[in-house]
């Protein structure tokens, strides 16, 4: 495949090379040199789709024709300008979501790559995420999308079950999505996730658990489990409202996600967030930045992000939509650089409320040393040691707060004591000014 300009080609080509040498270690590896304000994860929204599935209530459209000259153009004048506007100076990951970004050419994927690599950092080995679908992403243009750039896929795989996956409105069969899978690994080795979906209406335990078990002998070395969620306006909640279809059991949802938790524990998987298992060390580390509440840019309509704009002199973390619809966000990016349609900034409250939410869904919880880095004034021992709601989880043995970290003791009980820890979080204390 023709890539874009001699330096696209020597950048993907040593992203290979660095790919074929690289040991994948945890997402607590060695610090990039840089300083944090100055790296960033990069999203980009790629926001068309074949069609609409019944349960996706996602910023995504089913156009008659994509004029993708111009999309690819608007991509890659927005990564340049918020690139520049946050300052950020290293992308330590990139990841194509959507939509289904792999019905974007691999030109279109190879162009953003060059423009980051152009005005910031993109080291040779960071990782770069592209989502599939299993009748959208054939063997040969999954070998394109490696030439691009890409050396991580995530497939929308969700079912080995053609009722279900009729059911959830998904355009391949089960046989689809192994055979996409093999050819992902052979592709990919070691940096292949696989979504499977859980309470879905009249979905059985025991059929369930089967399909799992089958899902494990065709895997790679990451794999998320998540639950349906109902949402409003969707075809599946629809169809449940007015009673074509039984509402999802959550005990049995959770039934099914304990059991699948076990089965994954067995095949050596390590619970690493709340859905997100992996052996091997394959952890996503785009997905991790999230978690830990880093920089991350959102490219493309109806992307977010969260950065600080230090490029424009800001000194506050700004939360960020762009523009939704394709055609105005494109008419934004041709005007202004970029289509950014709203900013927030984020207050010290704000911000510390999003380190705790997210960093509750991981196994290691908030430790000491990284919750300093958002607030060096009040330690964890200061904000939660006292409080009575932490003391009363603590001593059900559903939290953790010792030397090293606050954490869930059951990663799946996140909601159930963030309640008492944000309620901690915005009581006064008399060390604090007023």
């Amino acid at each position: 495949m023709a890539l874009p300009g001699a330096r696209a080609r020597g950048w993907a080509a040593a992203a290979r090379a660095a790919q074929r040498r690289r040991r994948v270690e945890n997402a607590g590896g060695s610090p990039s040199p840089e300083p944090a304000g100055r790296r960033a994860a990069l999203y980009v929204h790629w926001p068309y789709c074949e069609k609409r599935c019944s349960y996706c209530n996602f910023n995504k459209y089913i156009p008659r024709r994509v004029e993708e000259a111009a999309m690819q153009k608007c991509l890659v004048t927005e990564a340049q300008t918020l690139l520049r506007l946050s300052g950020v100076q290293r992308v330590e990951s990139v990841f194509f979501g959507g939509g289904t970004p792999s019905l974007a050419s691999p030109h279109t994927v190879a162009a953003v790559l060059e423009a980051v690599a152009q005005t910031a950092h993109l080291p040779a080995d960071s990782e770069v995420t592209l989502e599939a679908n299993p009748t959208s992403a054939p063997g040969s243009r999954l070998a394109e999308f490696g030439a691009a750039g890409v050396n991580r896929l995530s497939i929308g795989l969700q079912s080995l079950d053609d009722t279900e996956l009729r059911l959830l409105g998904r355009m391949h069969s089960a046989c689809d999505a192994l055979r996409t899978l093999a050819e992902a690994r052979r592709l990919f080795p070691g940096r292949v996730s696989v979504d499977l979906m859980l309470g879905l209406p009249a979905q059985q335990v025991g059929l369930w658990l089967g399909q799992l078990q089958e899902l494990l002998h065709h895997c790679d070395d990451h794999l998320s489990l998540y639950q349906l969620s109902l949402e409003r306006g969707t075809a599946l909640f629809a169809q449940v409202q007015r009673g074509a279809l039984p509402a999802p059991d959550p005990e049995l949802a959770a039934e099914m996600y304990q059991r699948g938790r076990a089965v994954l524990r067995e095949a050596g998987f390590h619970q690493y967030e709340v859905s997100n298992f992996a052996r091997n060390g394959a952890l996503s580390t785009h997905n991790w930045t999230y978690w830990q509440c880093g920089q991350y840019l959102g490219i493309g309509p109806g992307a977010h992000g969260r950065f600080m704009p230090q490029g424009a002199g800001g000194h506050t973390r700004e939360a960020r939509i762009q523009t939704l619809e394709p055609d105005n966000w494109m008419k934004e990016v041709m005007l202004f650089g970029h289509g950014t349609r709203k900013r927030v900034p984020l207050g010290r409250l704000e911000l510390l409320e999003e380190v705790l939410a997210l960093g509750l869904r991981t196994d290691v919880g908030i430790t000491h040393q990284h919750w300093q880095q958002f607030e060096p004034q009040l330690t964890l021992w200061d904000v939660f040691g006292a409080n009575k709601e932490v003391q009363e989880l603590l001593e059900r043995g559903l939290l953790q707060l010792d030397h090293r970290c606050v954490g869930g003791c059951r990663a799946e009980g996140a909601e159930a004591y963030q309640g008492a820890l944000t309620t901690a979080l915005h009581r006064p204390r008399r060390s604090e000014k007023d």
